[in-house]
């Protein structure tokens, strides 16, 4: 037991005698405690009753039926327990959200609900949410994409022969621009499950689709069951292509009529239970959005650290609103192959770029200028130049399959690695001490 846990049990032991003290046996005292252990931290139980009270006001707001909270008590903190894994790796990776990256996240989600951030936080709070406490939610789901982003996605690999092979067979899941809207339950298996283990696994997920085909509803059976990220908001994986399904997902998913529900799947992680929501369109696009965007990127290394990075190229940004050319501070400064073109990476089709860096760059409007961006490759400072619609040529076709096959990986591969993550660490729970 480390000094840490060994200091917060004496400290909720000095609570507890300190109460015990002021009342009576008669009135005893609710006195917070330890729920679970993940490597050297804690959850306690306020923090885990916090989190539930906010999910269930979020679900309940949007009319989905829910178990009994016990059983949600349950999920929730599995799920903070997973969490907690993700945001140690954080640390140990010396990987963090500053106050400006989270001040900016927080700007955008409420630009996106049509506030400001002042009204937004006047919302959060009507609705009984602390803005201190979304805040730190924010922080750390901010944080947790930077561990998958440089654990799992920045280490996909796509090869020449899988592109071939996609381009062959995609015409054949009749996906020509139409989109699905599946949910999911997943039973996820501890990465070396013992062959009872995996048995009382399945006799679970068969109990879970023997419900299901009884008429329980899909979002409360995956809410009180699933042990995938998004168990407690129904499973629902919003709308998507089948090239940017999971190729398990796509497979059975073109098979289903809307409502329907697949069989028990099996794979890697454990089992699956698939609902066919909705689906639409059904034209295929023949022309895409391109981009031409410049950049200048400052690597991280030894030398160069995070802060230091993020601090020069906001000093850049001020020189370039201050007058200065961002082609001659590109060649000056930037540290990749397009700094002797003054930062210019040309035109840029969807997929050309790693996830963070496009979903900066689509936000800009032409001429506007980018906050300091991080990615695998260090942080950039990015200016749109323009924009225009191209027709797909074939190199482009190989562009997008990439693209697409690289997403359909990042969800199983993060999956994969979110197993070995949760069963590498040391976890007590500690829910059912009364």
């Amino acid at each position: 037991m480390t000094f840490l846990l060994r200091s917060i049990l004496f400290c909720a032991c000095l609570v507890g005698l300190a109460s015990a003290q002021t009342r009576t046996p008669a009135q005893p005292i609710p006195v917070d405690r330890i729920v679970a252990v993940v490597n050297d931290e804690v959850i306690t139980l306020y923090e885990l009753r916090s989190r539930l009270d906010s999910a269930l006001g979020q679900l309940q707001r949007q009319g989905m039926p829910l178990p009994p909270r016990d059983v949600l008590e349950k999920q929730m903190l599995e799920r903070l327990v997973i969490d907690k894994v993700q945001l140690q790796q954080a640390r140990d990776m010396g990987l963090r959200v500053d106050d400006g990256q989270l001040e900016q996240a927080l700007q955008r989600i409420a630009a996106g609900n049509n506030l400001s951030l002042s009204q937004f936080r006047a919302a959060l709070e009507k609705d009984g949410i602390t803005f201190a406490s979304f805040r730190e939610e924010i922080r750390s789901e901010m944080t947790i994409a930077r561990v998958r982003e440089r654990e799992v996605e920045s280490k996909i690999f796509i090869s020449d022969g899988e592109i071939d092979n996609y381009l062959a067979s995609a015409s054949g899941l009749g996906s020509a621009g139409e989109e699905y809207q599946l949910a999911h339950i997943l039973l996820r298996a501890p990465e070396s499950a013992s062959p009872e283990q995996i048995q009382k696994l399945r006799a679970k997920a068969d109990q879970v689709l023997e419900r299901l085909s009884k008429g329980e509803d899909f979002a409360q059976l995956a809410a009180a069951y699933s042990d995938a990220p998004d168990g407690l908001k129904g499973g629902n994986l919003g709308w998507r292509s089948l090239d940017r399904l999971p190729a398990m997902f796509a497979e059975v998913g073109v098979t289903l009529k809307v409502g329907e529900v697949s069989p028990v799947l099996r794979s890697s992680n454990g089992f699956h239970l698939i609902k066919m929501l909705a689906k639409r369109g059904g034209a295929a696009a023949q022309a895409v959005e391109q981009t031409h965007a410049r950049h200048i990127l400052i690597k991280v290394n030894e030398v160069v650290s995070e802060s230091e990075a993020r601090h020069k190229l906001e000093g850049l940004r001020e020189r370039v609103k201050h007058g200065e050319s961002f082609a001659e501070l590109a060649k000056l400064f930037s540290q990749d192959g397009s700094a002797s073109k003054g930062g210019d990476l040309g035109w840029i089709y969807p997929g050309d770029t790693v996830p963070e860096f496009e979903r900066a760059m689509n936000l800009l409007a032409p001429g506007e200028l980018s906050q300091p961006v991080q990615s695998p490759f260090g942080f950039h400072l990015i200016e749109v130049l323009e924009r225009r619609v191209q027709d797909v040529s074939s190199e482009r076709q190989r562009a997008a399959a990439r693209q697409a096959l690289r997403e359909r990986k990042r969800d199983e591969a993060y999956q994969d690695w979110l197993r070995q993550a949760r069963d590498r660490a040391y976890v007590e729970l500690r829910l059912e001490e009364r």
